[in-house]
């Protein structure tokens, strides 16, 4: 273990280790991508967050602010901005602790999403065609009603929440990984693992990946400061966010490897791959990860490895 590396981000390793997530998250599975491993010549493995309650990673983020919440906020109310994801697990984590649910969206939401919310009794306003206009929108009944916010990725409790993916993964694979590919869009999930696999398996590289018309966090990064974009592309809307979090950027920043780009075309080559190998029909925003680990393999002629 090498925490004196990163001594800023210790804490994180206490907090994914203590956290809440297993009281309505899965340990998802880590499965070999025969098919796909057999054409790149590289042992491929993917992380089924699709098989969890909400089918994605960010029931855990959201359970785990959530259930660290005193009684009285809890009571009171929370109040989220969400692409669709988060507002999900926001909704379940509500469900399971008794208390009532505001989930603001983007107007641009797929309808599958905002009924999914509305399913599981979250309230829904719809407000904008990004995240970030949500967000604002979120800000203002946060104002007028006292509700609490929930963030989607820019909160210690949510990064940790979503680092236990980073925990399992070299729980369940002990043997040597060259890199793990996660998606970015504000960050959370990035920086969670990597603060979790750079302190625990630092040989382990931890590679961000992000659409050619929505990457955010790669232009904060290149820029050394947080940078806002104009207009984002919306066929990840998952990852659809103009601006990064605080935290996830310095984490981000710090910790990742590298943060690549990939367009559309090899998001829609990577949903084709997760489907012939898995059966399961992902989101966009699900594939981006694979879609960057294959032109990553491309780029640096890589064989042999484990990915």
């Amino acid at each position: 273990m090498n925490t004196e590396r990163f001594p800023a981000y210790r804490h994180y390793l206490t907090r994914i280790l203590t956290s809440a997530v297993y009281d309505v998250a899965i340990e998802s599975p880590l499965d070999l991508a025969s098919n796909l491993s057999h054409r790149l010549g590289n042992k491929i493995l993917l992380k089924r967050e699709d098989l969890q309650p909400v089918f994605s990673f960010k029931l855990r983020g959201a359970y785990n602010k959530m259930a660290k919440l005193p009684e009285n906020v809890l009571r009171k109310g929370v109040i989220t901005a969400s692409a669709g994801n988060h507002a999900q697990g926001v909704a379940l984590a509500a469900q399971r602790l008794g208390c009532a649910a505001t989930i603001v969206m983007p107007e641009t939401t797929p309808k599958i999403k905002v009924d999914a919310v509305k399913a599981r009794g979250g309230n829904v306003v719809l407000a904008g065609v990004s995240y970030n206009d949500a967000y604002d929108h979120a800000m203002q009944l946060v104002a007028q009603s006292g509700l609490t916010y929930i963030p989607p990725f820019d909160d210690p409790e949510v990064i940790a929440g979503q680092g236990t993916i980073g925990m399992e993964i070299v729980r369940q694979h002990a043997k040597p990984i060259h890199a793990v590919f996660l998606p970015i869009g504000g960050g959370g999930l990035a920086a969670g693992v990597a603060a979790f696999i750079k302190q625990v398996r630092p040989e382990i590289k931890v590679i961000g990946v992000q659409t050619s018309d929505s990457c955010a966090m790669k232009a904060s990064v290149a820029a050394g400061e947080r940078v806002a974009l104009k207009d984002v592309g919306l066929f990840a809307d998952g990852t659809a966010v103009k601006l990064v979090g605080e935290e996830t950027f310095k984490m981000c920043r710090d910790l990742l490897d590298d943060i690549i780009t990939v367009d559309t075309d090899a998001v829609c080559g990577a949903l084709k791959d997760i489907f012939d190998d898995t059966r399961s029909i992902c989101e966009p925003s699900g594939a981006l990860a694979l879609a960057g680990l294959k032109a990553y393999i491309a780029q640096h002629h890589l064989a042999d490895e484990t990915l």
